[in-house]
């Protein structure tokens, strides 16, 4: 039995495969297994690459349904009680399980994952800082989306919601940690690299839907984004970690509800865009 499922979702990404294969070879910590979901790859070098991964890489086809279908087949045939998702374009830093995987496995119950802060590697370099803070999460996301997660924890919450296959699958996982009372403990070591592209589902899609996308969370969990709920998970966690105040948090609720969607979301896509061009830290999720 492995200590560590590693989880690797991809669709035509085969040219990432060999970075990827070879940064999880390089962990020090070796109790664990690679299970790499082909979600209904079209890309025939795609294939072929997947074909031809050793057999201590378990390989699992379905027809494409998205990332989140891909990470929650995973996650059902993952041997392990710890899981990690791992997109196939990004790499893990030797030291990453090492480091992260004691510190669960000696972790309170309601600690349900770990995370770490992340290298921009590609279109963009510097450090993405994350932190834990249920309040903010409401109003940006700001945990990787590469979590070493408890099986436990992702089974309780129900998995990633396979209907959001336009991006913001972990932003709304998130929130579902935090609602039911999950901690995380952070690693700050960018012990992660992850690839930053123009033509990734953050900027590609995800960004210019920011409008509905959120519209659909704040129904989802409409309980959390009340008034009164709001003021109570404030004053709860403003003694955590945080960069969103009540006036901030007004002020995104009001453009959200006030302004058309469109408008609403261009003006998060043109935020995000000017700061890549700034050069200002670009998270991996929804950060303004």
């Amino acid at each position: 039995m492995p200590a560590v499922s590693i989880v690797v979702p991809c669709y035509n990404g085969g040219q990432f495969l060999d970075a990827l294969v070879a940064s999880i070879r390089a962990q020090t910590f070796k109790e664990f297994e690679t299970i790499i979901v082909d979600d209904g790859s079209t890309d025939a070098a795609t294939r072929e690459k997947l074909a031809a991964l050793p057999p201590d890489i378990q390989v699992i086809r379905q027809e494409n349904a998205g990332l989140s279908a891909a990470r929650n087949a995973g996650f059902r045939a993952a041997g392990a009680e710890i899981v990690l998702p791992l997109d196939c374009d990004d790499t893990l830093e030797p030291t990453y399980l090492a480091e992260t995987v004691p510190l669960l496995l000696r972790a309170a119950d309601d600690v349900g994952f770990v995370f770490t802060y992340e290298r921009l590697v590609g279109a963009r370099s510097g450090i993405a800082e994350f932190y834990f803070n249920p309040f903010d999460q409401l109003f940006v996301n700001r945990l990787s989306y590469c979590l070493l997660l408890r099986k436990s924890a992702w089974q309780d919450i129900g998995g990633y919601d396979e209907a959001m296959r336009d991006g913001y699958e972990d932003w709304e996982f998130n929130i579902r940690l935090a609602k039911r009372g999950y901690r995380g403990i952070c690693v700050p070591k960018p012990l992660v690299n992850y690839l930053v592209s123009s033509s990734g589902m953050l900027m590609n899609k995800s960004s210019r839907l920011h409008g509905a996308l959120w519209r659909k969370m704040r129904a989802k969990h409409a309980d959390l984004y009340r008034p009164d709920a709001l003021l109570r998970l404030w004053r709860k966690n403003r003694g955590e970690p945080g960069k969103i105040s009540l006036p901030v948090a007004a002020a995104l609720l009001s453009m959200a509800m006030v302004l058309p969607e469109s408008w609403f979301s261009a003006l998060v896509h043109r935020v995000r865009r000017s700061r890549m061009a700034e050069g200002a830290t670009l998270s991996t999720a929804a950060s303004l």
